[in-house]
């Protein structure tokens, strides 16, 4: 070890993360004291690391990571998550950010101060590639091109801030890939709550837990877009037919509009949703390319509603894997498993139900014999913990089933997983 020369010496102890563990791992000798002195490059104070982060009062916690900071030289990467812990003075984490914004590269912050501390006016125009930010506000961007001339990932967690200000953030960011909004807080100008974001460089979108009543977003090379617990009137994509990966999960919007971005998407995932499949179908029916198709969890909310196999396998020709998992009623099911075209390229079907009833196992035989090279079957299945004499019967005819079909299918690997829902007696 006393070979080792001190820049692989600061990789080691840049690896480790934690600042406690750096501080103990560099008073080994003078050598690693030098190395993290001179050639340490990442920093983590975290509170969930170390239990005695709680226990020091907030002013000797400045201290203590006031004293670590200030011992480095050429930090890249530095993380102040402090969860749980009061607000920290401003005074103290101006000085952290003023003492290694010229060599920062990535900021993971989430500290609350009195009064709030501007983190755009510290670290911009500064070689910062990735900045998250929580539990903070931001206010009074100003409309200036280029202020952010490196940052390549921003996330915004449990942030308030207006339509506007983000609006001008984004443009602010000419070389942003990655965009992360959770749980924002949307500052109002008028009764109406609208977002309109641009960028000619974001190729991943993740929003969730917003409320609006309208989310426009333009984006020419967007690649991946992931909309989770959202309550929208309308979402509109503006972009050009870039889009690779479009997820949906529990999420509420009158009109979803992704126009013309759709003709390259490979994977599409819907859950926990409802869906009109009729204009479902429509939305990504041009998406010859498709390659994963997850529909799980979701309601129909026509009646008559269902995914009509015919249709995928002449529509979504590179299909090579299948989730479904939706109610199934006797009157559609065999609707759903009418034609004689074969999903050829599907390798993994992934099934499931919430409520077990003797559909299932006719589901699962049908879409086996819609499916020739198939590799994988993998079934999800809710049981309640207190089963009912008919829910027990159902499972047993299930398992008869299941069990003739792996002797016909013997080549074929198939997994079970059980999924207990809770009873609630009163």
């Amino acid at each position: 070890m006393e070979h080792l020369p001190v820049e692989v010496i600061g990789n080691i102890l840049s690896r480790l993360g934690g600042a406690r563990d750096v501080v103990i791992a560099s008073a080994t000798c003078q050598k690693w004291r030098e190395a993290c002195r001179k050639h340490l490059h990442t920093l983590s104070f975290n509170s969930h690391d170390w239990p005695v982060y709680h226990d020091l009062t907030t002013s000797r916690l400045e201290i203590l990571i006031t004293q670590t900071i200030f011992q480095t030289t050429g930090l890249q990467g530095l993380s102040i998550l402090m969860d749980d812990v009061d607000e920290f003075s401003a005074s103290a984490v101006i000085a952290w950010l003023m003492y290694t914004r010229e060599t920062l590269r990535r900021l993971f912050y989430n500290v609350r101060t009195t009064p709030n501390v501007n983190i755009l006016d510290i670290c911009g125009r500064q070689k910062l590639e990735v900045l998250e930010l929580s539990h903070n506000s931001i206010t009074g961007v100003e409309p200036n091109f280029q202020r952010f001339p490196c940052l390549k990932s921003l996330s915004l967690s449990y942030v308030s801030i207006s339509a506007l200000d983000l609006s001008l953030l984004l443009s602010a960011c000419p070389k942003i890939e990655i965009l992360e909004l959770i749980n924002p807080e949307i500052a109002m100008s008028d009764a109406q709550v609208t977002i309109e974001l641009s960028s000619p460089t974001l190729k991943s979108v993740y929003v969730e837990a917003i409320s609006l009543d309208k989310f426009i977003l333009e984006a020419d090379s967007i690649e991946c877009l992931h909309l989770k617990d959202c309550a929208l009137e309308l979402f509109e994509l503006i972009g050009k037919r870039t889009l690779k990966h479009f997820k949906i999960d529990d999420v509420s919007v009158i009109h979803l509009d992704i126009g013309e971005t759709i003709e390259n998407l490979e994977v599409v995932d819907v859950s926990n949703f409802t869906i009109i499949w009729p204009k479902f179908y429509q939305l990504i029916s041009k998406s010859s390319k498709l390659r994963r198709l997850r529909l799980w969890d979701v309601v129909f909310d026509d009646e008559d509603g269902i995914v009509d196999l015919e249709t995928i396998a002449l529509c979504f020709p590179h299909l090579s894997h299948l989730s479904l998992s939706y109610d199934l009623r006797d009157g559609v099911l065999h609707y759903s498993l009418q034609g004689s075209s074969n999903l050829v390229n599907v390798v993994v079907l992934e099934l499931g139900w919430t409520v077990i009833n003797d559909l299932f196992s006719h589901w699962v035989e049908g879409l086996l014999k819609r499916c020739p090279h198939l590799r994988k079957l993998i079934i999800h299945g809710v049981v309640s913990e207190a089963k009912s004499q008919e829910e027990c019967q159902m499972l047993a005819n299930f398992t008869s089933s299941i069990v003739q079909l792996m002797r016909k299918y013997i080549n074929m690997c198939m997994k079970f997983y059980e999924h207990r829902r809770a009873y609630l007696g009163v």
